[in-house]
């Protein structure tokens, strides 16, 4: 969380400390948050984590965050792989999510490619809704809907 690369589409990083993620943890548990590590298979490492925060239980509706902390493992999948596996869970009779979304800042090209093959689509767009080191960014609203709520 304090590595530039992995936080430069983040809305928070770069003044962590491990009382600040401990605190970050207790919080998620207490309230109750889906929030998931993601795992390698072959070896349990620790790569990433995955969130869906917060739902709306009137709307049937949750906002999806994912961040991918180990750099060694980008572009393999796994951020794919785990979204969909997400996805399906609050789609499923468990949760009953009708639908999930997300904010995606326009210049993270790679990040929108992935939400576009899981069939996230382009819900509206947010202009010079963000600050970044280059002036003002755009974010991008993204959504997944649940078919079982097509009929």
């Amino acid at each position: 969380m304090n590595d530039s690369d992995i936080i430069a589409f983040l809305e928070t990083g770069g003044d962590y400390t491990l009382e600040k993620l401990e605190n970050f943890l207790k919080k998620v548990e207490e309230d109750n948050i889906l929030f998931w590590a993601i795992h390698l298979k072959s070896d349990n490492k620790h790569i990433g984590n995955i969130k869906i925060d917060p739902i709306n239980t009137k709307h049937l509706y949750g906002e999806y965050g994912i961040m991918m902390g180990d750099k060694t493992e980008w572009g393999k999948g796994y951020a794919k792989e785990a979204s969909i596996a997400v996805i399906d869970y609050c789609f499923s009779d468990i949760i009953n999510l009708r639908k999930v979304n997300l904010g995606v800042v326009s210049k993270n090209v790679a990040a929108i490619k992935l939400y576009e093959k899981i069939g996230f689509i382009n819900e509206g767009r947010f202009i010079n809704h963000v600050i970044s080191k280059d002036g003002y960014d755009d974010v991008l609203r993204m959504a997944i809907f649940n078919p079982a709520y097509e009929k």
